[in-house]
């Protein structure tokens, strides 16, 4: 059995959920959401509060219990706060700014790096620190992911693009006799 599937979500003043046969809407202060969903779960919206169970005792469904009851819980909780991620970047040279839609960052290579920022994720950026945030906790991370991938942090200096809660274990490098 799931433990987080059977956990209940409590629904906030301001926020409509739906489901129809396939998709779940939810629809809150901040912003609409709206996600494909599976056959193998069944939810139940009763009074401000959402169940549910899976159709059949197998080995898939029961994965797909927990796991869609925290893309639900996720939702709701982005339409109300939108989702933050920050991140910071260290070495000489190394900068961002947003020009329009698209992040450019400059990173020691010999061009530009230039990234389309994705509908619905709002990036800001300072000196070093650069926060990227929206209502939709998996397009917020995935953008923070491609961002950080571009230079990952390195361990002997430390330099490169980090999450501003990452700690980044250094490396003692080569001594002379």
């Amino acid at each position: 059995m799931s433990r987080i599937g059977k956990l209940q979500i409590n629904i906030p003043t301001g926020v409509e959920v739906n489901f129809d046969s396939s998709f779940v809407r939810v629809k809150g202060p901040k912003g609409e959401l709206s996600r494909a969903l599976r056959e193998e779960v069944a939810f139940k919206n009763e009074s401000g509060v959402i169940t549910s169970e899976p159709r059949r005792n197998d080995k898939f469904s029961r994965a797909l219990w927990g796991t869609y009851m925290s893309h639900i819980r996720n939702m709701i909780q982005g339409v109300v706060t939108p989702f933050e991620k920050k991140l910071l970047v260290d070495g000489v040279g190394f900068k961002w700014e947003v020009k329009g839609t698209n992040l450019q960052l400059s990173l020691g290579f010999s061009h530009p790096v230039i990234m389309p920022i994705p509908e619905g994720v709002t990036v800001t950026a300072e000196k070093n620190a650069l926060t990227i945030s929206g209502i939709d906790k998996e397009a917020v991370g995935l953008f923070a992911n491609k961002v950080r991938s571009k230079k990952k942090p390195e361990p002997y200096k430390g330099k490169g693009i980090r999450y501003s809660t990452e700690v980044v274990r250094r490396k003692q490098g080569k001594k002379s006799e």
